[in-house]
This record gives structure tokens, C-alpha cells and sequence, in this order.
């Protein structure tokens, strides 16, 4: 019999939703439009391909042309095009192939321990948008932008470039990486500081479940090499404080090994033990001159890299 209904066709069927893809699917619009007038700065002397806010260890300027870009605080007058102001009565400075803007390196721990999440987001998730959030940053201001990610190797290595189109297939790429394998996080930070000749600005998202000291090490090797070092040390609130009420069976994510106990009885010598390795990472970074920040995972990605950029910025 046939269907006698007007109102029911094919037409009338819902859509399917389309998946967000590349930037969009770890920043929406609204948190993107938050992070525009934000800058990520360097405090050190950078090299890089174009003209910015960042200081150069290269003296002068080439003769060849790249492009404009408003003047602002901070910007030299003498690079001033006057030909441009008097034909649109605004203010842009002329930019070199030779001169320099800010080349950032995030390096995305995807060990098997960044897969534990008590919150929302597991630290793998919460790491990714906090490195969603950084990128558009660094690309909105006219910089590069490139990734490494690491478990026990180097699984993933982008070179960094200064457009969105680059943002956007760097992000696509990391849609559907999961945690996996163990960490050798020291041999992959050596590695990686090894193969980035120019400095830059290197931001490390990861717990650091590894061996303190050759993490350590592996840190001044790129304070070694001059580059800028950003440490941001991602962890789940219960990682901190071992807040459960009641026992659990524990497993090791990266070893497989087992262990019921009851947190209760555990909490005083845990929060303990979890002090002593935080303040031994504030420590020392702060005796290489690393910038490091403690990051739950418990906190909007967004809030979180507004304020942390501010002050970055007031502290320069």
C-alpha cells in the first residue's frame, strides 16, 4: 500500500552531524574567538623566517620582501611603509625573508600513562586541546608552529609552519591517536633537541612519569642548545591527591603490574611522595631558567592558557 502521508518523505529525514576535523575538533568557535588578541612571546633570543615580536640573534634585514603587518607596540617606526599609510591612513611595517618571528615546538607526550582520566578528559585529551589552544595562538600572531609527539620513539614529527591551513592538517593528523607503549621520554627529548638546529620555543605537555633525573637532563639539553623551554606538567586531580574514599585495584598503565589497596590508609604518604617529585621538577626548572607550571586536568583549557599567556606575558 502506498504511503497516502504528505508530510512523510525523504526529505524529511535529520541530517547526519558532521564531525568537527583539524583545530575544530579540539577548540570550538567560542573558545577561539576568547584566544584571538593573545600572544605566546619568548623571553630569550629566537630565530625563525619572518618578521615579529621576538627578538633576533640576526643583525640587519634583507632586501627581499615578505609581507605587511599592523603596526603595534613595540614595532620599529623605521619599518613604517609610508607609501601604504598614505593610501589607506593606517599604520604597517614592512617584513624581511631575513628577519625573525617565533618558531614553537610542542611536544605531545602519547604514553600509556597520559590515557588515565578520572575527569571529563583524560590527560591525553586535556594535553591535546591545551596544544590546540597554543597553536591557533602562535598561528593567529604570525608564527610557526610544529609538533612532535612521543612514547617510547618519536611517533610523529611536523615541521613548523606559519598558516592555518597548517594548523588545521596538523591537528587532522592527531585525531584519533591514541596513548600507547611505554615511555622513554629522556632518549625521545634527546632526539628531539638534537634535530632542532634554529632556536625556538620547545612546549613539553606531558605528566613526566619517567625517570626524574634523565628527564632532567634531557631538559638542559635544550636549554643547552639556547632554545626557550615551556614545561607543562599535566595531571589528573586524583594523581595529586589520591582523593578516593573507598579501595581500588591499581594498575600500571604502561606495565600491566596490579595492586589493591585501600587510598584512605595510602593518602598522607602519597601526597607526601607527590610533593617531593613536583617540587624536585619546580626546582630544577626553575634553576635552568625552564618555565614550568603544574596542570590539572580539572580546568577549562581555555581559562587556563588565557591566564597563563598573560601572565607569561607580564612576567617577560
Amino acid at each position: 500500500m502506498a504511503n497516502t502521508n504528505p508530510n512523510v518523505t525523504a526529505e524529511t529525514k535529520a541530517p547526519k552531524a558532521t564531525q568537527a576535523e583539524g583545530i575544530k575538533a579540539f577548540l570550538n568557535s567560542a573558545e577561539m574567538h576568547k584566544l584571538n588578541r593573545i600572544v605566546l612571546q619568548s623571553r630569550y633570543v629566537v630565530e625563525g623566517n619572518l618578521a615579529g615580536a621576538h627578538r633576533s640573534p640576526l643583525k640587519g634585514a634583507s632586501s627581499e620582501f615578505a609581507d605587511h603587518k599592523a603596526y603595534g607596540i613595540g614595532d620599529d617606526p623605521k619599518h613604517i611603509d609610508w607609501k601604504v599609510l598614505s593610501r589607506t591612513d593606517r599604520y604597517y611595517i614592512k617584513r624581511y625573508e631575513d628577519e625573525t618571528n617565533l618558531r614553537v615546538y610542542i611536544l605531545l607526550d602519547c604514553s600509556n600513562s597520559m590515557g588515565y582520566g578520572s575527569t571529563a578528559l583524560r590527560k591525553f585529551d586535556f594535553a591535546c586541546r591545551v596544544a590546540a589552544a597554543l597553536g591557533y595562538v602562535v598561528v593567529k600572531a604570525r608564527d610557526s608552529v610544529g609538533m612532535f609527539l612521543f612514547s617510547d620513539k618519536i611517533t610523529m614529527e611536523i615541521e613548523p609552519r606559519n598558516s592555518l591551513n597548517h594548523l588545521h592538517n596538523m591537528f587532522k593528523r592527531l585525531q584519533g591517536v591514541n596513548p600507547s607503549s611505554s615511555t622513554k621520554m629522556a632518549d625521545s627529548l634527546n632526539q628531539i633537541a638534537a634535530s632542532i638546529h634554529k632556536r625556538a620555543l620547545v612546549v613539553l605537555i606531558s605528566d613526566l612519569l619517567d625517570n626524574e633525573k634523565e628527564v632532567t637532563l634531557a631538559l638542559a639539553h635544550f636549554r643547552k642548545k639556547l632554545h626557550d623551554v615551556v614545561v607543562l606538567h599535566v595531571l589528573d586531580p586524583v594523581e595529586i591527591d589520591l582523593s578516593l574514599k573507598q579501595g581500588f585495584e591499581f594498575e600500571d598503565m604502561e606495565t600491566g603490574e596490579k595492586v589493591t589497596v585501600d587510598p584512605r590508609a595510602l593518602a598522607k604518604d602519597y601526597q607526601k611522595e607527590i610533593g617531593v617529585f613536583l617540587e624536585h621538577y619546580r626546582h630544577t626548572c626553575e634553576g635552568m631558567k625552564v618555565d614550568y607550571r603544574l596542570v590539572r586536568t580539572d580546568q577549562s583549557v581555555e581559562t587556563y592558557v588565557r591566564a597563563y599567556l598573560e601572565e607569561r606575558r607580564r612576567l617577560k
